[in-house]
């Protein structure tokens, strides 16, 4: 059995050879920094995303990615639910009007309802579906869902239906977006996207920042051609206060907080642990990033410990 190296809780060691790696937010890799440890087998994304990880350079070098997807998967779809009653509703618009002036006219601030309205869900895989069910089964709303990577059949299992991101974006009263940030969605949401939506619709995204284009955005709230935004992800983290996205009354912000809850960070941090222990017992991880390595893996896993995993 693999002994701790005193590096953390994610690192374990035979002798002096590193066979683990936990990697947090901070940490990004690039190819242009190749993996250089000859020892490292597994590297463990910090959360859901795996952005802060070359999983290209991992493969390359027969390591072993994961992440720990669906553990802060509720706390995450409540926060965009809550952003999204917030912004029907115009609470945040109503709560500044009452601090800055007298006499607020009520009916300046008339809000609608969710109850029965559409929601486009982009990415429907642990938090999306988790926003699907709160949005269908609390409000009745209809659910329309983006996913290039599910069929229509699952997509309906998990209450969605399937539709491709022009469309999900014309019908929506709602846009969440809840897909990691990969090449293929870095840049998805920009100024064609905001044009396809409705004026009375609100734009949500609790994913990554750089999945949509905030100088789009900005151009499309200036111009009125979204209603609002609730924003929980940025360019860059925390934006300053000066942020022109920060001035708009329609647009709730938060630092990236809504997979921040106690109870998803034991969640996260018990995944992440059994994950590595079981990988480092010569299990298969259930959450693997980069399954095609695994041959690759085995072979180097098997001459660091003498046994081939299963």
């Amino acid at each position: 059995m693999p002994r701790s190296c005193g590096r953390g809780p994610m690192c374990a060691s035979t002798g002096s050879r590193t066979k683990a790696l936990k990697t947090s937010r901070r940490r990004y890799w690039r190819r242009r920094t190749p993996i250089r440890s000859a020892n490292l087998l597994i590297v463990s994304s910090n959360g859901a995303g795996y952005d802060p990880v070359d999983v290209e350079a991992c493969t390359a070098a027969g390591v072993l990615a994961v992440n720990q997807s669906g553990g802060n998967a509720h706390s995450v779809a409540e926060h965009a639910l809550g952003m999204l009653l917030t912004l029907s509703k115009r609470i945040l618009e109503a709560d500044r009007a009452l601090r800055r002036e007298a006499n607020v006219s009520r009916n300046a601030l008339m809000g609608t309802e969710a109850q029965g309205k559409t929601i486009g869900i982009v990415g429907l895989g642990n938090v999306g579906r988790r926003i699907a069910a709160l949005c269908e089964g609390l409000l009745g709303m209809k659910v329309l869902a983006y996913d290039p990577y599910l069929e229509a059949t699952e997509m309906a299992a998990r209450g969605g239906e399937k539709v491709e991101l022009d469309e999900l974006l014309r019908r929506s009263d709602y846009v969440s977006i809840s897909c990691p940030l990969t090449r293929q969605s870095r840049g998805m949401i920009g100024a064609r996207e905001f044009a396809l939506m409705q004026p009375h619709a609100y734009f949500i995204t609790t994913a990554r920042g750089f999945i949509h284009d905030e100088a789009a955005l900005l151009e499309a709230l200036r111009d009125k051609r979204i209603a609002g935004a609730g924003l929980d992800v940025w360019a860059k983290e925390p934006p300053p206060p000066d942020h022109p996205l920060l001035q708009f009354d329609n647009v709730l912000a938060s630092p990236h907080t809504a997979g921040v809850t106690k109870e998803a960070r034991e969640n996260m941090g018990r995944i992440a642990a059994e994950q590595l222990l079981d990988a480092l017992d010569g299990k298969r991880p259930p959450r693997i990033i980069n399954p095609e390595v695994w041959p690759d893996y085995a072979k180097r896993f098997q001459r660091a410990f003498g046994f081939t995993p299963g």
